[in-house]
C-alpha cells in the first residue's frame, strides 16, 4: 500500500468552526470515497482513497494507524490507501469542509463545534478512554498541581488549544485574569527556560520529553480535574455515516487491529514513528517508546478489556457530557456520540474484542 501525507503546521482552532460549518454547505460529501461505495461491505469492500486528518504530528502517537498501514490492515479492508494528514489541527475545518474523511480529535473541540456552531458532527468511537491533556511544570519551579496553584502564575498555551484551556478553567471556576495566559508554539522550551510556570501539552509526549531531560515534573491532568472526557476520536460528518456507513465500519476494522498490534507491541510503535512515518522529525527513540508505553495506560480500560477497543460506556459518556457542561458547553449524548458502527462491527467481528490475545 502506498502511504501519503501532507504536511501542515497550522493547527486549526475550535474557534474557527464557524467558518468551516458554512463551508459545508458548498462542499458536500467528504472525501473521495463517494456515496458508490456506501452498499459495499465491510469486510473487503472497495473504497479507494480516503483521508484522514491526524490530531498532532507523525509520532508514536498514531503507531495504531502506522500498524493499519504497513501490516496491510487498510488493504484487506478494501481501501487503496488512508491519506493520513499530519496535524495540529482539531479536524472540525478539515472535516466540515469536505478535505477530510475522517478525522482524530477530543470531546471538547468537537462538542463545541456541535454544541455552539451546529456542526453535523459524530465522535463514532476514542483511542484515548482519558484525557491525555495536562499543565506541565517543573517541579522546582512552578509546581502546579492543583487548579489552584494556577492562579497567578504564567501559563503557555497554544492558539488552537485556548478554547480548551477556558474550558478547563470554567471547569475549575477560575477566571482567566486570575493568571497570565502566554501564547506558545508546542516546543516546551518555555518551561525549561523559565519563560512559563505551566506549559498546555500531552501528558503522554511533552511530559515525557521534559522528564527525559533529567528535569522533574509535576502534571496537572485534566482528566482528574474537571475534565475526564474522551480523546483521539474518531469523528466524522453526520453524512459521512448516512452515505457510507460499511466504509466507516471497514475503517474501524482496520483500525482496531492495527491499535491491538500498538498496544502490544509498543516499542514497534515507537520505531514505525521514529524510523519510517516520522522520519523526518528528528523523534528520539527512548522518548517515543515512553510515549507508546504511556498511552497505552489511556487506550487501555476496564470498558475496553470487556467490550473492545475504542468502545465508550454509557458512564463515559455521561461523564464527558458532565465535563463539557462544566466548561459551559451544553450538549446530548446522543448530539455528540453515535456508537452504532461500532457496536455492529464488534457484533459482527466478535474476535475482535480480545485485543489483548
Amino acid at each position: 500500500m502506498t502511504f501519503r501525507f501532507t504536511s501542515s503546521r497550522h493547527r486549526l482552532a475550535a474557534a474557527g468552526a464557524g467558518l468551516a460549518v458554512a463551508a459545508l454547505a458548498l462542499a458536500g460529501c467528504a472525501g473521495d470515497s463517494g456515496s458508490e461505495t456506501s452498499e459495499s461491505p465491510a469486510d473487503g469492500g472497495d473504497y479507494g482513497d480516503i483521508t484522514m486528518q491526524l490530531s498532532w504530528i507523525l509520532n508514536e502517537e498514531f503507531a495504531g494507524e502506522y500498524f493499519a498501514d504497513t501490516n496491510g490492515y487498510y488493504e484487506e479492508a478494501g481501501f487503496s490507501s488512508v491519506n493520513l494528514v499530519p496535524g495540529p489541527s482539531t479536524s472540525v475545518a478539515e472535516l466540515v469542509s469536505g478535505t477530510a474523511d475522517v478525522g482524530l480529535s477530543d470531546a471538547v473541540s468537537i462538542g463545541s463545534a456541535v454544541a455552539n456552531e451546529g456542526a453535523p458532527l459524530k465522535i463514532i468511537g476514542a483511542t484515548f478512554q482519558s484525557n491525555p491533556f495536562t499543565i506541565l511544570s517543573l517541579t522546582d519551579g512552578g509546581d502546579i498541581a492543583t487548579p489552584e496553584d494556577m492562579i497567578g502564575k504564567r501559563i503557555g498555551v497554544q492558539d488552537s488549544n485556548t478554547a480548551l484551556f477556558n474550558a478547563f478553567l470554567a471547569a475549575n471556576d477560575i477566571d482567566p485574569s486570575e493568571l497570565t495566559i502566554v501564547p506558545v508554539q508546542y516546543d516546551p522550551a518555555p518551561l525549561v527556560n523559565g519563560e512559563v510556570d505551566g506549559f498546555m501539552a500531552y501528558i503522554t509526549n511533552e511530559s515525557v520529553t521534559v522528564a527525559a531531560q533529567g528535569l522533574d515534573v509535576t502534571n496537572l491532568a485534566f482528566a482528574e480535574n474537571g475534565l475526564p472526557f474522551v480523546a483521539e476520536t474518531f469523528t466524522v460528518t453526520e453524512e459521512q455515516i448516512a452515505e457510507n456507513r460499511e466504509m466507516l465500519k471497514a475503517l474501524l476494522v482496520a483500525e482496531i487491529r492495527g491499535w491491538t498490534d500498538a498496544v502490544n507491541d509498543p516499542e514497534e510503535g515507537a520505531r514505525l514513528a521514529v524510523e519510517e512515518y516520522g522520519a523526518d522529525l528528528d523523534l528520539v527513540m527512548e522518548n517515543s517508546i515512553a510515549g507508546s508505553e504511556a498511552q497505552n495506560e489511556l487506550i487501555v480500560s476496564d470498558e475496553t478489556a470487556e467490550n473492545g477497543l475504542f468502545t465508550i460506556s454509557d458512564e463515559l459518556q455521561a461523564a464527558t457530557i458532565e465535563s463539557l457542561a462544566g466548561a459551559g458547553i451544553e450538549i446530548e449524548a446522543s448530539q455528540l456520540f453515535d456508537l452504532s458502527l461500532l457496536a455492529e462491527v464488534y457484533e459482527e467481528n466478535p474476535d475482535l474484542i480480545d485485543y489483548a490475545g
